[in-house]
């Protein structure tokens, strides 16, 4: 590189390039980084350097070069590029590398209306100036390069419009500990703040995409899953639709529950009209969830749930099929399909299914969710009545089209009912669970949005990362810390809606689960298939949700249980240990390690905080911040790509050199029999529900085509060990899995020869 070449600066000034200062950021980002040629990466960059280059761009090319040479032999060029990259964003946010004050930050942020002006309320100078003591800027540097990106495109409080950055990781986590525990007295809260700080900052605790880009700005909604019930009117669809609109503008994953709207052709008005059916009303609730982003940080998405015995669901389950026209598709939801008990005991004994329209069988639709006995005897009774609409299909032929149509698009989820209120934290005779969420790990009670009782659900999630603890005990401290600081979000947010606040105040529900299973299994040399993970999941679950229960009755201890505890299991005494499937006891030998009943005694006399502790979320994003594996996934190879608007990010699974071979990758899986294994051991558990993904690589198969039998094997394997939900269905597409780390394989159809038994 010519000496002489020069620069322009950012105020536009020119000056000759200065090569040892470029030497010298190179070498201070690689410092105490294993095997990263710092020459190789000068090297590179002064190859793609240019007379008249902006300094600006030096930086950026720097950072692409570190970011190009990540692999799994070599995994620290993913920090020696995420130092680099967090220097420059120092630089954008603060004008150098040294983080101003925090009190001088936040009373400057707060003037310009990115923070929340209540900071400079709770906090005094000195608290401020206490805070900044417990800050580690030095944390930065444990950051990954994705882990970075993520931060930049998503977390940090800045102006999407512009691109200017207003803070660095963390100031971040410091002001959300400091939002959750503004709350607490002055004599205790800033221990809170601190202890939660560094549990958040080290990695611990994995906080979701709402809080880690919402709480301390003005903007006060946080919670990750939004449930929608919509009921069998205008004016409920219009609700519905309205909050739908509302929460995907605050960065909510909305699950709607659309299954009471009458089929094509029912009476309106005593037949004044007919009706025109499920189609249109969904086309009205795909225009709300699209019709803005999720406060700039994440599309709108959800998924619609309806029961299987609709008399429409033939053309329900092929909505998002590729094939047909848009007066017949509605491709941009996703959507879950309602099954039960005597749906799969039709398909078992090769019966029919008899569809109805739920506005022609009184009690039915209601019954489906809260009482399965009932429901069965007047399935069966209105079978009979010859002067109801009805429609009888195989049901064989109706399970292998919801499964082809699973098939095809991925996308197509299932909802077991029945499990969803056996094994719940809800008395199901008096808040039953209806549906479920975006991800399919959410059961909460929702009311159809009609009169003032009308309840949405609201979920508030975070994640233990199982790869940085040592030792079981240590989720003691941790679900301690997460709990109050996700009950205390409860009362510092807002909510548009009153049927929002009447479930979030009424029910205080939380969802915590984890992230970083698959390197959790490697560290200790076990397997998701062959059975050697079973009792160390045993385990870990039973831990987990000891804790957030002993965390959430201490709690209410201190502070009161959730108005309507009356309404949960837990109430009666009954845990979630008393109500999982008995066929799980065939495959697990691990005993029970914790005083359980002195906890139902607690729990009886002082009741929870929270209905709800514990779900199990995918963290797709949120496990990139902390460098971890997705939620319980195993992964596709030892290096993931993500693809995103920053373009393509390299992410190593930890420790990738060393743990190499103890890894067991997504396509080395045999087949699903033992990740669905550990699921519901995990189900045993967990008092919410499970992102439970399926996978299958059609090579294993005659002729490359996935047999129908196999996949509804699958089916009744998940249902017979209490799996309350399945939420992917991921196919191999042959693709270099190294390289690949791509959800969901679109293939164009299910050719009929690969879908019979």
């Amino acid at each position: 590189m010519n000496q002489g070449f020069f620069v322009t600066k950012r105020n536009g000034r020119k000056e000759i390039i200065n090569l040892n200062k470029i030497h010298r950021i190179i070498d201070l980002a690689a410092d105490g980084l294993e095997n990263v040629s710092t020459a190789q990466v000068e090297w590179k960059s002064r190859m793609q350097f240019y007379n008249g280059i902006k300094t600006t761009d030096i930086h950026e090319t720097i950072i692409k070069v570190a970011a190009d040479l990540i692999s799994y032999e070599i995994p620290d060029y993913q920090y020696l590029a995420a130092r680099l990259a967090i220097f420059y964003l120092r630089k954008k946010a603060y004008g150098k590398f040294e983080p101003p004050k925090l009190y001088d930050h936040v009373f400057k942020l707060v003037t310009m209306g990115k923070y929340d002006k209540h900071l400079l309320i709770d906090y005094s100078a000195e608290e401020f100036g206490q805070m900044d003591r417990f800050i580690d800027h030095y944390r930065d540097m444990n950051f990954s390069y994705a882990a970075v990106k993520q931060l930049e495109g998503k977390y940090l409080v800045q102006n999407r419009v512009t691109g200017e950055i207003y803070e660095s990781a963390q100031i971040l986590y410091m002001l959300v500990s400091a939002c959750l525990f503004s709350s607490y007295p002055r004599g205790s809260r800033l221990d809170y703040v601190k202890r939660f700080y560094n549990a958040v900052s080290t990695f611990k605790i994995s906080l979701p995409t709402p809080i880690m880009s919402g709480v301390r700005t003005p903007t006060r909604q946080f919670s990750s899953c939004v449930l929608i019930e919509c009921g069998d009117s205008l004016n409920s669809i219009n609700a519905s639709s309205n909050a739908i609109v509302k929460y995907i503008s605050q960065r909510a994953g909305i699950g709607i529950n659309a299954g009471r709207i009458r089929a094509l052709g029912s009476p309106i008005r005593g037949g004044e009209a007919l009706h025109t059916g499920c189609i249109p009303f969904y086309k009205h609730f795909q225009t709300a969830v699209k019709s803005c982003s999720q406060g700039g940080v994440r599309g709108g998405a959800a998924t619609l749930f309806y029961p299987i015995w609709h008399l429409e669901v033939e053309s329900l389950l092929i909505l998002k099929n590729n094939r047909g026209i848009e007066d017949n598709r509605v491709r941009h939801m996703d959507y879950g399909v309602q099954l039960n008990r005597l749906m799969y005991q039709r398909l078992v004994k090769g019966d029919n299914i008899t569809l109805f329209s739920p506005s022609d069988v009184p009690k039915l639709y209601d019954t489906f969710f809260s009482d399965q006995d009932e429901f069965e005897y007047l399935y069966i009774k209105y079978e009979q009545k010859k002067n109801i609409r009805q429609r009888r299909v195989k049901a064989i032929d109706l399970f292998s089209l919801m499964m082809q149509e699973r098939t095809s698009t991925g996308r197509i989820y299932i909802q077991n009912v029945d499990h969803c209120n056996t094994h719940s934290s809800f008395d199901a005779s008096v808040a039953p669970i209806r549906q479920s969420n975006l991800c399919l790990e959410i059961t909460l009670p929702t009311k159809p949005l009609e009169d003032v009782n009308s309840e949405i659900a609201l979920c508030t999630l975070s994640a233990f990362n199982l790869g940085a603890i040592d030792n079981l005990d240590d989720l003691k401290e941790l679900a301690i810390l997460v709990v109050r600081a996700l009950d205390s979000l409860l009362d510092y947010q807002e909510y548009p809606i009153h049927a929002a606040r009447n479930g979030a105040m009424g029910r205080r529900t939380l969802g915590i689960g984890v992230i970083n299973f698959a390197y959790y299994l490697a560290k200790y040399n076990m397997r998701y298939s062959d059975g050697s993970a079973i009792n160390l999941t045993h385990r870990t679950f039973e831990a987990i949700q000891y804790y957030l229960l002993k965390a959430s009755n201490d709690l209410a201890r201190e502070r009161g249980a959730c108005p309507r505890f009356h309404e949960t299991t837990y109430s009666h005494g009954i845990l979630p240990i008393d109500t999982y499937k008995k066929d799980l006891d065939n495959i697990v030998t691990e005993t029970l390690h914790y005083d359980w009943e002195a906890l139902r005694a607690d729990i009886k006399k002082h009741g929870l905080r929270n209905s709800t502790l514990s779900a199990l979320m995918p963290s797709e994003t949120s496990s990139q911040i902390c460098n971890a594996t997705n939620g319980i996934e195993p992964p596709r190879g030892l290096v993931s790509i993500k693809v995103s608007k920053d373009g393509i990010l390299r992410q190593v699974v930890p420790e990738a050199t060393r743990l190499q071979k103890a890894y067991e990758l997504l396509w080395d899986m045999p087949n699903n029999n033992g990740y669905l294994h550990l699921v519901s051991v995990m189900q045993k558990f967990i008092d919410q529900s499970i992102s439970t993904n399926t996978n299958y690589d059609p090579s294993r198969f005659p002729n490359g085509k996935i047999p129908m039998k196999q996949l509804l094997k699958d089916l009744l394997t998940a249902y017979k060990l209490g799996v309350k939900t399945l939420y992917y269905q991921n196919t191999r597409d042959g693709a270099s899995d190294s390289q690949e780390d791509i959800q969901i394989t679109q293939q164009d159809d299910c050719k009929s020869d690969a879908c019979k038994i």
